[in-house]
């Protein structure tokens, strides 16, 4: 059975694609993208298989 760790990362909307590839290359997965405390920043949710 899998078992998964999670994170919840805050994403700035001028670099969000940048901040997704940083953690994605670590083996995080995005899961979900929810609003932030404001209107520039969103919180993303990431999971990975852990090891």
């Amino acid at each position: 059975m899998t078992k998964w760790e999670y994170v919840t990362v805050p994403l700035l909307v001028h670099a969000t694609k940048q901040i997704l590839d940083n953690w994605g290359e670590d083996g995080w997965e995005l899961v979900s993208v929810i609003p932030g405390p404001n209107p520039e920043q969103l919180v993303a949710y990431m999971k990975r298989a852990k090891s």
